[in-house]
C-alpha cells in the first residue's frame, strides 16, 4: 500500500504553499497514478481543498477502474484545534494560522465522500475504511 501525505509531499519535499496551482496538485497525482500502475493500493490524505485538488482527484477517481472510496472528516474549529494541539506540528503551527485555513465543510462533489464527523474516533474510521475496502480488519497497519 502507498500511503501518499499531501503534508509531506507539500511541505517536506516540494516546501510550496498550498494554493491553487502549487506544485503538490500534479505531485500527488503523478505519485497516485505511479502506485496504482504498480499494482498498489493508494491512500491519499490530507487536508485536500476543493479549489487546489478537486478537479484532480476528480479525474483520477474516474481514470482508476480498480475500487475508490473517498472520506473526510467535517469537525467544528474547537475540535480542529483540539485535534492539531495533540500533534508535533503544533510546535511549529499556531492555532491562529489552523483557524485562519479552518473551512467547515469543504467537499468535492465528485468523489462522494463518505462524512465522519467528531463522533467518529480514528480507530472507528479505520474499521469502517477497512470494511468498505474489503480488507481484513485485522491488517496489521505497521508493516
Amino acid at each position: 500500500m502507498a500511503i501518499i501525505g499531501h503534508d509531506v509531499l507539500r511541505r517536506e519535499i516540494l516546501h510550496v504553499r498550498d494554493h491553487p496551482g502549487a506544485l503538490s496538485v500534479p505531485y500527488i497525482d503523478l505519485s497516485a497514478r505511479f502506485a496504482l500502475d504498480n499494482g498498489l493500493d493508494v491512500v491519499i490524505e490530507g487536508i485536500l481543498h476543493s479549489e487546489s485538488y478537486g478537479e484532480m482527484l476528480a479525474q483520477l477517481r474516474e481514470d482508476h477502474a480498480g475500487l475508490t472510496r473517498c472520506y473526510c472528516y467535517e469537525l467544528d474549529l474547537d475540535e480542529t484545534l483540539e485535534q492539531h494541539r495533540t500533534k508535533a506540528l503544533a510546535a511549529e503551527v499556531s492555532e491562529t494560522d489552523v483557524a485562519s485555513w479552518y473551512r467547515s465543510a469543504d467537499r468535492i462533489t465528485a468523489l462522494d465522500e463518505s462524512v465522519f464527523d467528531a463522533t467518529v474516533s480514528a480507530a472507528d474510521a479505520l474499521q469502517q475504511v477497512l470494511a468498505d475496502a474489503g480488507w481484513s480488519e485485522t491488517l496489521d497497519i505497521g508493516s
